[in-house]
């Protein structure tokens, strides 16, 4: 069997060079599913093991994609040109633990397909889960050099920006599948708003403009916003409540921290980090 050539190696670069990024994220990525995996062996997950697994490797799967995404607004707000090395392999393990995550939903139904297909068919959340998947996998397959070179650049990228359908068909799952425990799914609604609120601004005003932190504290308040929203109305329609309730108990101190205020904070994070590497990194001016 001819050796696989250096550069193929998920831990080195293009040159075939050692990345410790690549090599410290490439092994970062298995940490969930062993974590997943030694909790089963322990006992740790009570009453139906195999679906708190599928619960625990969908979660991964939405969190890997969401980095993946996060990828390239991080690299140019905190001006690290080298992130964009790990965000193909984010993508892909995204696609794997999604993968993984549909396969115990078919372990847990004791591999009847049919029963597989009948719930995927009839159970809305289900089918947009499904989606979500095949979308990913349409991703993972073109996600080589080969396909970029057979695509042609523009096509492969008018495919690739269908990642944002699959984080939102996927967001949409989440929600349903949680139904009231809407805490982390409102959290990733609100950053996926300033995922594709900074997209839209790059493509409008430039790659630059987003960048910059009057833009990007303006994007964190976007975000928070309209996590509450989303937040307020999918709940008040699953509760049949006023969603002007829900709201009101985000601004009330006695209910402690809401989650659309966690996904403000993670936002806000972003802007007061980029000015603070700023003033560190700004040369100083040369005493006389």
């Amino acid at each position: 069997m001819p050796a696989i050539p250096s550069r193929f190696l998920p831990w080195r670069d293009r040159a075939g060079r050692l990345s410790p990024l690549k090599a410290a994220a490439f092994a970062a990525l298995f940490v969930p599913g062993l974590a997943t995996l030694v909790q089963f062996e322990l006992g740790q997950f009570a009453g139906q093991p195999i679906k708190e697994m599928t619960h625990e490797t969908g979660l991964w799967a939405i969190r890997f994609l969401y980095l993946s995404l996060a990828v390239t607004p991080l690299r140019f707000v905190f001006k690290l040109p080298r992130l964009l090395l790990i965000r193909r392999m984010l993508g892909v393990a995204a696609f794997a633990y999604a993968c993984l995550h549909l396969s115990l939903f078919v372990i847990d139904k004791a591999f009847d397909f049919a029963i597989v297909a009948t719930e995927i068919a009839l159970r809305i959340y289900l089918t947009i889960g499904f989606a979500t998947v095949v979308t990913l996998a349409a991703l993972a397959a073109t996600s080589t050099d080969a396909m970029v070179k057979r695509l042609g650049a523009k096509r492969w990228q008018a495919l690739h920006r269908a990642v944002y359908a699959a984080a939102l068909l996927a967001t949409v799952h989440f929600f349903m599948q949680s139904k009231l425990e809407v805490a982390e799914p409102t959290v990733m609604a609100g950053l996926g708003y300033w995922l594709i609120g900074y997209r839209i601004v790059s493509w409008t005003a430039g790659p630059a403009a987003p960048a910059r932190w009057p833009w990007l504290a303006g994007l964190a308040v976007a975000g928070g916003v309209l996590a509450a929203l989303t937040e307020a109305f999918y709940v008040g329609l699953l509760r049949g409540a006023n969603p002007l309730w829900i709201l009101a108990a985000d601004i009330n101190p006695d209910y402690g921290l809401r989650p659309p205020w966690i996904a403000f904070l993670i936002l806000i994070a972003i802007p007061i980090a980029a000015l603070a590497r700023d003033r560190l990194t700004r040369p100083r001016p040369k005493s006389a």
